[in-house]
């Protein structure tokens, strides 16, 4: 497959100011930002958290402008799957424990454990930005970007994440690979507390068959 065909597992705007008062607010008192950061960064993720199901379209750009979309689908925890429109041959699933990146015009299909890649960050359960998994926050008046990463999982790698201030709701995501390579996500249209089938993220027989053949 070619390298392009991973740009999902290296990498997801207009945003509203409702964030603007706390950051004067931040602002005006010296050292506040500081010991607030992590705070914001968790009450962020705690409402990410309770998004189970969502739906929606996206943009994604990729390390060298290309560019690509199509319909998204999340369950968390643990299930994703992107739907590219025609332009692309990509498709990724994953099923709770294995993202599958398939290239539909090579009929392949590649395979990994979800816990050792970026997406584990954004699917789990629940997300924990204690310790060191926050490595930055930054609030402006139209935008809050969370960047977090993990090494003993990611190496290098880190995903970082772009709120909307007002709700909270996530817009957009880039992962950065140890290149420096970064891949990003836009989000639109999104609808949380949807229903979706089960059926969505299941994976086809030949990713699921190459799967099994990894883990023995």
């Amino acid at each position: 497959m070619h390298s392009s065909s991973l740009t999902p597992r290296r990498a997801l705007a207009s945003l509203t100011v409702g964030f603007f008062t706390l950051v004067l607010a931040l602002a005006a008192a010296p050292g506040a930002w500081a010991a607030s950061g992590d705070q914001v960064a968790q009450r962020i993720a705690n409402h990410f958290s309770q998004v189970r199901t969502m739906d929606g379209n996206f943009v994604q750009i990729g390390p060298n402008g290309e560019q690509s979309g199509g319909k998204f689908y999340i369950e968390r925890p643990g299930k994703i799957r992107f739907d590219y429109d025609k332009s692309s041959p990509l498709k990724v699933l994953s099923n709770g424990s294995t993202v599958a990146i398939g290239n539909t015009r090579l009929k392949s299909w590649q395979t990994y454990p979800l816990s050792q890649t970026p997406l584990k960050l954004l699917l789990g359960r629940k997300i924990d930005l204690s310790g060191d998994m926050v490595k930055s926050v930054d609030v402006a008046p139209d935008l809050i970007t969370v960047k977090l990463g993990d090494p003993s999982v990611f190496g290098d790698k880190t995903i970082t994440m772009m709120f909307d201030p007002d709700s909270y709701d996530l817009k957009q995501w880039t992962i950065t690979d140890e290149q420096g390579n970064d891949t990003t996500v836009m989000i639109y249209d999104t609808r949380n507390g949807v229903n979706l089938s089960s059926s969505l993220f299941q994976l086809p027989d030949a990713a699921s068959s190459r799967g099994r053949s990894m883990r023995q």
